[in-house]
């Protein structure tokens, strides 16, 4: 990589947190500079997956007459430190130095984007770069500053409060169930959930963290289980329901791109099935697999799930209760006749 590499930058803080602000070529920042995208397989790192059209987008901005940009924000990782030293003096200053054939020696905090496709250009950008901030900290502040941005998955934002929350099963239980549906081995779900974040090659994805999120928080509210129950408890009911509806819906399970019982409109009206179901438990009975297989094989086979079948053009809100009232409705029936022919 050649010589070594010196940015004069001023020294100073942001609130209670060391930084550097200074100017460096766009192609150096981009040489010394990755950005930490979470890896679902492994739950490591923390950014959204790149977006290649959208760092084209600013790349052409750039090279306007008139293009120009709010600072870069970086992180001196400690772990990198072998190859970079801040050098402070008492007027303020301070040179960071890169060690010759050093690369990757800071995160991009937020400027993943911008940076992207930047590596042959000279142009000069202004940065701030934290030093010494260790992942979890990065994390955090990401998730402020991207709290409300548009287009970023909200699912990421979600698995962000995973990892930084100390007490996620009290604090938001839906995220605690979530969270264990995607994890867990034993779940229909495993590693099915798209998190937001760059996913494993081959790896396939029935539905988001933020939709199985939000359809837990729906059976919570309807079945009042949290009542009588701990959220680890809850959690292992609702794996089972799963567990249960993978078995019954088979056929639709194994071809999510055609069925929608892992679509929005057919998790969150099968969530509110099981709040039905758990209502109606005869006390003492235990609540697992088998009770759920038995519940839904008299009637969720005789829903049509396919894109164009019973649910077709229903959406938002007001379709998962028209889909749940369905399903009822297609339950009352099936049981009435049975009591007649019984």
């Amino acid at each position: 990589m050649g010589d070594g590499l010196t940015i004069e930058c001023i020294d100073g803080v942001s609130a209670s947190r060391p930084v550097l602000l200074g100017f460096a070529r766009a192609c150096d920042l981009h040489r010394l500079s990755y950005a930490d995208v979470l890896d679902e397989e492994t739950g490591r790192g923390y950014q959204r997956r790149f977006n290649s059209q959208h760092s084209l987008d600013f790349r052409r901005y750039i090279q306007r007459p008139t293009g120009t940009t709010i600072p870069l924000t970086f992180n001196l990782r400690p772990e990198a430190a072998a190859s970079w030293t801040v050098v402070r003096s008492d007027c303020g200053r301070a040179v960071v130095e890169i060690a010759a054939g050093a690369s990757r020696v800071m995160t991009q905090v937020d400027c993943q984007h911008r940076l992207g496709h930047l590596d042959d250009l000279d142009v000069t950008l202004p940065f701030m770069a934290f030093v010494g901030l260790d992942e979890r900290e990065e994390m955090e502040i990401f998730s402020v500053i991207n709290g409300k941005a548009k287009g970023l998955s909200a699912s990421l934002l979600d698995f962000h409060d995973g990892r930084l929350a100390a007490d996620l099963a009290g604090d938001r239980p839906e995220l605690f169930i979530a969270l264990h549906l995607n994890n867990e081995a034993g779940s229909p779900w495993h590693r099915q959930l798209d998190l937001g974040g760059a996913s494993t090659s081959g790896m396939s994805r029935k539905a988001s963290l933020r939709t199985i999120q939000k359809a837990v928080k729906r059976f919570l509210a309807r079945s009042r289980i949290l009542q009588s129950e701990s959220v680890e408890t809850a959690a292992r009911i609702v794996l089972d329901y799963w567990s249960a509806i993978a078995a019954v819906l088979q056929p639709a399970w194994t071809k999510p791109r055609k069925h929608l019982v892992t679509k929005g409109i057919g998790v969150y009206a099968l969530m509110d099935v099981a709040a039905d179901l758990w209502l109606e438990r005869r006390e003492g009975a235990p609540v697992d697999k088998r009770f759920f297989t038995q519940k839904l094989n008299d009637f969720a086979a005789e829903i049509d799930w396919g894109s164009g079948g019973d649910f077709a053009g229903l959406g938002g809100e007001v379709g998962a209760k028209a889909a749940a009232a369905h399903i009822r409705a297609v339950r009352r029936r099936l049981t009435l006749k049975a009591v007649a022919n019984g």
